[in-house]
């Protein structure tokens, strides 16, 4: 069980010093600390890019770009509030990691203003949180079958599994911030911008229904994760006695069943948005298509042409929509062979054969990549056949058992899957979102060092000026002041 594993973006170099103005010459050091601070969010990009996949350091990106965002805010704040002024419109050029390219490499793309900067920056975040998950999940193995597994250790391991599920929430907040807030922002500054001539182009990095259908596949790939912490004891069990009967300490198969199926609800809702972009434009247009410079009815670059999102992530979401069905349509047959008695044991067989047909057919339909696939898609294919392989020796040794007590004992008739469908209930979501909280500037207004030095200056202005404060007083306005027992209480 793994998640998505995403090509990272490198991005060009940029001098904010170049751009930007401080007429009191206050921020200087500070706009040469987030220039520094942008520098090493780009040598960190650029090693990365470098790096064999298995010896990438993801947690050290994330904490770059802990410290580069605030920052950033910080200059984005102080241009807000007048106090630092642009010289120029800045052009960010960074690498589109989620465009579909027939040299199989990223175009790189440039476009102006801060939110460009600010949605790359968030979006590289969110990726790279999401490849930590799953570095931290490939770090674990298979640990809930091996036989000679201790408690602790499991338990331990289990605890791992469980921050690599807080790890994907994270990331999808930062996803549904971006597709609900930032990019409502970035259009109005494309706008702007598209209106003064400059060339904006939209990559599907910056379609709402590209990141909010990342966030829903960030949240299932948590769910994912969830779904395996909660067999990981039974999982342990069921390696020494595989098949029926389940283990005691098994979770309700009905209850596993149900966070599969909401597993392949948001699957399915973030495909069907990835490829929202394209869905109305014409098939005869080409998908590769993109405007740089300035277009030919002179909109500066605001065309739309539809550049379709990467297929490997098209891939990744159709197969978990088709695996987690037939995870579901699996635990179903379970359920109905473990608690739906004798006259259930048909159900238990033909939900289990369903599930066994929709693996199978899984498992031949990507039985070879590409010539050109990357490494990283041939680790994604690689994985899933693992996967695939390992439930549909489980399925078909539940499938057997079932199978002959229905046999040689009940003797039920085998529903066809058109009755089987009418019995499947509705999907469970056992983990949430994390909001994404946009972080304190590093300085300039809003920062903790704006707010100190204001407050430091009230002080020593009242200080400076004891008359002011009291000019309000009874006794400065000329009046007696009432000292007697019981002044000012009428009753």
């Amino acid at each position: 069980m793994t998640s998505y594993l995403y090509e990272l973006p490198t991005t060009g170099a940029i001098s904010f010093a170049d751009v930007c103005t401080d007429p009191t010459a206050t921020y200087i050091a500070d706009i040469a600390d987030t220039t520094e601070a942008r520098a090493n969010l780009r040598a960190v990009l650029k090693e990365n890019k470098r790096t064999d996949q298995n010896e990438k350091d993801y947690l050290r990106l994330v904490k770059v770009l802990d410290d580069y965002i605030p920052k950033l805010h910080g200059l984005l704040s102080c241009i807000s509030n007048a106090e630092i002024s642009l010289k120029a419109e800045p052009v960010f050029s960074w690498r589109t990691t989620l465009s579909s390219n027939i040299f199989h490499s990223s175009p790189r793309i440039s476009i102006p203003t801060f939110a460009t900067e600010v949605v790359f920056s968030l979006l590289t975040y969110a990726f790279s949180i999401s490849n930590l998950a799953r570095a931290v999940v490939h770090s674990l193995g298979l640990y809930e079958t091996e036989r000679g597994i201790s408690d602790a250790e499991r338990k331990s391991k289990d605890e791992r599994l469980t921050f690599a599920v807080t790890l994907l929430c994270k990331a999808a907040g930062i996803y549904e911030h971006v597709g609900k807030e930032r990019l409502a922002e970035w259009e109005n500054e494309r706008d702007r911008v598209v209106s003064l001539g400059m060339s904006c182009p939209r990559p599907p990095d910056l379609s709402r229904e590209v990141v909010i259908g990342l966030s829903k596949m960030a949240l299932a790939d948590a769910q994912n994760l969830a779904i395996r912490k909660l067999l990981s004891k039974a999982a342990f069990e069921s390696t020494i006695t595989p098949g029926p009967p389940l283990p005691k300490s098994h979770p309700s198969p009905a209850l596993v069943a149900k966070l599969h199926l909401e597993c392949a609800s948001l699957y399915s809702s973030a495909r069907s948005l990835v490829k929202t972009p394209g869905a109305s434009k014409g098939a005869s247009r080409h998908k590769l298509k993109m405007s740089f410079g300035k277009a030919k009815d002179g909109t500066g670059g605001a065309s739309d042409e539809f550049i379709e999102v990467v297929p490997e992530l098209r891939r990744y979401l159709a197969d978990e929509v088709a695996l987690h069905n037939a995870l579901a349509h699996k635990w179903l047959g379970v359920d109905a062979g473990e608690h739906g008695g004798a006259s259930k044991s048909g159900v238990a067989v033909g939900f289990l054969a369903w599930a066994k047909k929709e693996l199978e057919e899984l498992r031949s339909g990507h039985s070879s990549g590409g010539v050109m696939d990357s490494d990283r898609e041939k680790e994604m294919r690689e994985r899933r056949k693992a996967r695939v392989h390992q439930e549909l020796e489980s399925t078909n040794t539940f499938l057997a058992g079932y199978k002959r007590m229905n046999d040689t004992m009940s003797f039920q008739p085998i529903p066809p899957q058109a009755e089987l469908q009418a019995m499947i209930p509705a999907g469970l979501l056992a983990v949430s979102v994390k909001p994404y909280a946009k972080p304190t500037p590093a300085f300039g207004p809003g920062s903790v060092e704006y707010t100190r030095r204001q407050t430091e200056e009230l002080e020593l202005l009242n200080a400076e000026n004891p008359a002011d404060s009291l000019s309000n007083s009874p006794t400065a306005m000329g009046e007696p002041a009432k000292s007697y027992a019981g002044a000012e209480a009428y009753y």
